[in-house]
């Protein structure tokens, strides 16, 4: 018996980019920097938080890219003319990347005491019943 794949199985129609998604997400990086938090706000709305001290609105960068939301920070050295005795707290530069599924949106964004608070929405579909007829051939 062969084993056949998630996205080859026949009952599965319009699903063939189901693997590579999967492989996408599993390539999304997983250094945990910035901590971050995935809440269900409500049946159709998400919020993602990400702890993001030390960085200012104009540090970070907010994009959808192919149904994925990235989040990418980059911090200023302003050091020059500082002199540390101890340097415990590091300018880090990251990305972090989110998949989306069809249907949704990014909303807005909103900085608050250290944290990004980025908003989702999942549009949900009607459910139609079609009836499809039948041409004689």
């Amino acid at each position: 018996m062969t084993k056949m794949a998630l996205g080859t199985h026949p009952f599965l129609l319009g699903f063939e980019q189901l693997e590579r998604l999967v492989e996408r997400t599993a390539k999304t990086g997983n250094d945990g920097y910035p901590p971050y938090n995935i809440e269900q706000t409500s049946a159709t709305s998400y919020r993602i938080t990400l702890a993001v001290a030390g960085f200012a609105e104009s540090d970070l960068a907010i994009t959808v890219e192919d149904n994925s939301l990235v989040i990418r920070g980059r911090q200023r050295d302003d050091s020059e003319g500082r002199i540390y005795l101890h340097r415990g707290i590091a300018a880090r530069q990251f990305q972090r990347s989110f998949v989306l599924a069809d249907g949704v949106d990014v909303g807005e964004a909103v900085m608050e005491n250290g944290l990004l608070h980025v908003d989702l929405t999942r549009s949900v579909p009607d459910r139609v019943v079609q009836t499809i007829k039948i041409r004689k051939g």
